[in-house]
Formats: C-alpha cells, structure tokens, sequence
C-alpha cells in the first residue's frame, strides 16, 4: 500500500477530501495531516487498535505516549476528568496553538493512547486543516509526529512520504509548517504545573500567565527503566543518520574546532556536515554548510532545525558538527531536539 497523496491549503480546504479522510480515521486508518508545529500522524484516539497501529507504523515503543488533539474547548471534558484553573488559564491565552496539557483521563480514553497512564495529553491545534480533520473524525485524534521513531519530525509531506509513505492511508499535503517545532507540554497532574517538553511556548511565557512553573528534570531521563509521562522523553529522537556533535562556547572557538574537525576528516579523504548560522556559513571553507537561519531570527532556526537535519541524510557525510543555539526565547526548545539529535555529544569550547 502507498499512501495517497491530498493537496490543500488552509486558505483553500477542500472539504470534500477532509470528509473522506475523516472517514478513514472513524474506520481505523491512518492520516498524516500538517499542524503549526509538524505533521502529525493520525488515527481514531478512542480506538486502542487505531492507536497501536500508530506504533506500528512509527516503529515507536508503546510505552511512549500519544497526544489527543480536539478541535472544540467542549470536548475536553469527555476525555479528562479534571481541568485545573491554571490550566483553563493557560488554554485561554495559547489554545488554540502550540501548546499540550496533561490531565488525568476518563475511561473512555484507551490505555493504548496514553502509553499505559491514567493521564492524557491533550492539544488544541490552531493549523485550519488540522481542526476541520479533526472534526470529520469526530473530535479525538491521537497524532505523534509523523515520521519513522527516532528521525527528525516532518514538516513536511514529502518527509511523511519518505518515513511511512508504505505504512499510512492518506497524507494530506498543507505545504510546510509554520514553527517546525513540536508543542510545548505542560503537565496539570501535579500541584504545581511541569513543563515536561519546551516549545515555542516558552517556559517564561507561561510563568508569566501562571506564575510557579518548573522544569522537569526528567527531560534529561536516559533510565530505560522510567515511564515517560509525555511523548520523547525517554527515547532519542530526531537523529540524521550521521553522527551529530554540537560545540559550544564562545563563536569563534566554535568556528576554528569545527574547521580542525573539518581539515581532519578531508586529509583522511571524507566530509562533514556542519549546522551554521547566515552570519558564520562563510567562515567554514570545507564540507557541507548548510544555515538553520539567523541569530536575528530564532524563529527561522527552529523552523529550519528537522529540515537541515533530513538534507544531511541525502550528503555524504560522515559525521556533522553543528554551532550552539542560546537563542533568548525559544533556544530551550531547539537545544531540546538538537541535544536529543545528538544523543547528548556536547563539545564545549573556548
């Protein structure tokens, strides 16, 4: 089976087709669809066969669990049996957008898609085509990112198509995302909210609607022996197939050890990617330099960060050496997947 490929905009719906591809979901299929963040992988969250299907086609350990996404404030109260204040708040002000809550979960929530817990991940999404899926699906649609386990997410069709294009039903083309990074997840089943992965919402954005926030320390977690209480925190994720390595410190301590790393894979007669910055692409005469973006732009790193990843796996290279990202408001975020791309290899320099 190869999946069908649905053409659309969100300024242009073709109704006709969510229709149809709600239908799969209702049956038990598999839909890929875009969202604000990255392509989502699609199937009927009430249904625990739809769900294990998901980690089938994913190759994704079912321990790792799924988020429920809904396209009406009112359907919440069918899946979760509480809704903090905090967290009515804190969807008042970021739902619809990238932004995912942790609540405990009614029954009627299958353990297949909560990964084994009595909690629920829940998002809103604000991506148009997202929302009108999700309602000809009929309200609860369980959607990791829609690629293989472990690769950079999608943010777009063609890297859905490439992942789990003989594995899926449908995918429904949107063009490419807006953020290219997944929600931030916010957990509401402990008394003081947790931040449990960061995302465009950033950490100091939701202190600054909810006050006492923290970060989980989980986020680091390598114990295979620890349930993951939300989708990657267990697991590496967003790996190229080449080895990734950041350096970090000051810049151009960074730029001379990638160059030493560069001059010494070309002697012994390979080459290597190296993740630059618009402002230092020109500073790396050799290997593969491709720019995430600018440092004037953090937005366009986080956009570009899985894009950049997947370019590499269609080099030859041996290893890929990337800069750091500190940037101000989301570079939490991006040094999450970057780290975890990485498998946590950090060269720090000066």
């Amino acid at each position: 089976m190869r999946a069908e490929i649905v053409k659309m905009s969100a300024e242009h719906l073709n109704m006709e087709e969510i229709q149809r591809a709600g239908r799969i979901l209702k049956e038990g299929g598999l839909v890929a669809f875009p969202t604000e963040t990255v392509y989502g992988l699609g199937g009927n969250a009430l249904d625990s066969r739809s769900s294990i299907k998901i980690y089938a086609a994913k190759g994704r350990p079912s321990d790792n669990p799924l988020i429920v996404h809904i396209a009406d404030i009112e359907k919440l109260s069918e899946i979760v049996t509480e809704i903090p204040e905090k967290a009515k708040i804190l969807a008042e002000k970021y739902w619809p957008g990238p932004l995912t809550m942790i609540f405990p979960k009614t029954d009627i929530v299958p353990r297949e898609t909560t990964g084994g817990l009595d909690s629920v991940a829940v998002r809103f999404p604000s991506d148009r085509i997202a929302q009108e899926l999700i309602r000809a699906a009929g309200g609860f649609v369980a959607a990791p990112s829609a690629n293989t386990s472990g690769r950079p997410s999608p943010t777009m069709a063609d890297h859905v198509m490439e992942d789990l294009g003989d594995a899926i039903d449908m995918i429904i083309d949107g063009g490419q995302v807006g953020i290219g990074l997944e929600s931030t997840i916010v957990d509401f089943t402990e008394e003081i909210p947790v931040v449990l992965r960061p995302g465009y919402v950033s950490l100091d954005m939701i202190r600054e609607v909810l006050g006492d926030v923290r970060m989980d320390k989980g986020l680091l977690i390598t114990d295979s022996s620890v349930r993951p209480k939300a989708p990657g925190m267990k697991y590496r994720h967003y790996a190229p197939q080449a080895d990734l390595t950041i350096v970090e410190g000051e810049m151009d301590a960074v730029v001379r050890v990638i160059n030493e790393f560069a001059a010494e894979a070309a002697a012994q007669g390979r080459q290597v990617g190296i993740i630059a910055t618009d402002e230092t692409r020109d500073k790396y005469p050799l290997g593969v330099v491709k720019s995430i973006g600018s440092r004037e732009d953090e937005d366009s790193i986080g956009h570009h960060l899985f894009e950049v990843l997947r370019e590499f796996d269609h080099c030859q290279v041996s290893a890929i050496y990337s800069e750091a990202f500190f940037t101000p408001r989301i570079g939490q975020a991006i040094m999450n997947r970057l780290l975890k791309a990485a498998g946590h290899k950090i060269i720090s320099v000066s």
